[in-house]
């Protein structure tokens, strides 16, 4: 049976991705959703091997040219062993290109795997449970905070971690207004997003923000350094 036809997006793609998943049916529908929010699917495939094999060299640091896609949307667990290969796979794309954006599919929270793709500190990471694409336009918006050099990772993760690293080096200096604020950062919301949430004032938002640099040892950094250094000490709970 032929697939069916993609639709055409609303407007001119803005974000290239590259698709890597097993379950066929998922993978139709993801292309078919990231088409109609304006998102360009350069390329799908079903395994990490082949997901590696397509992007080849043209993510080395001696390949200058602009890279083939914006993004790498990856299922944590595909053939053979459905284990790792998605995660093994993003490592491997991010050694050929520090930083390179990602995003990981998961059917369920599994601290493992994040805890190893945050080692190198360098953003631009996303961790989404699959239940997330029902809701087409957030979880395009959580692609493009990702391609963008942000940070996103799922709600539920993140109330798991919060159970899991209380009151851990730094961030137990936090008030418990801080580390909501700072829950939200992780989530990939904007200031006005996490200021409309929490019912305060953007001013009050950015007020929290700077205590939660200053307590974490980021008062130095540049400003959009600091908000991707905050939320990775959040999420490995230092």
């Amino acid at each position: 049976m032929n697939p069916l036809p993609l639709p055409r997006p609303s407007r001119p793609a803005d974000m290239r991705v590259f698709l890597a998943e097993d379950q066929y049916l998922l993978r139709q529908g993801l292309e078919r959703l990231l088409a109609s929010q304006g998102v360009e699917v350069v390329g799908s495939v079903a395994t990490a091997d082949e997901f590696l094999s397509a992007v080849g060299e043209s993510l080395t640091p001696a390949h200058t040219a602009r890279p083939p896609m914006d993004l790498a949307l990856l299922d944590i667990r595909m053939p053979p062993t459905n284990t790792d290969e998605g995660i093994r796979a993003a490592l491997e794309l991010r050694r050929r290109r520090r930083g390179f954006p990602v995003v990981l599919l998961s059917q369920y929270v599994e601290h493992v795997y994040l805890d190893e793709l945050l080692g190198d500190g360098a953003g631009a990471i996303g961790y989404l449970l699959k239940d997330r694409v029902f809701d087409d336009v957030s979880f395009v918006e959580s692609l493009r905070t990702v391609a963008g050099g942000g940070t996103v990772v799922d709600p539920e993760v993140i109330v798991t971690l919060m159970q899991r690293q209380a009151a851990r080096g730094r961030l137990s200096s936090l008030t418990p207004r801080e580390t909501e604020v700072l829950s939200r950062m992780a989530q990939g919301d904007a200031n006005a997003s996490i200021a409309e949430r929490l019912v305060i004032t953007e001013k009050a938002v950015l007020k929290h923000i700077n205590a939660i640099f200053s307590k974490l040892g980021l008062a130095g950094e540049a400003t959009s350094a600091r908000r991707v250094m905050a939320v990775l000490a959040f999420l490995r709970g230092r």
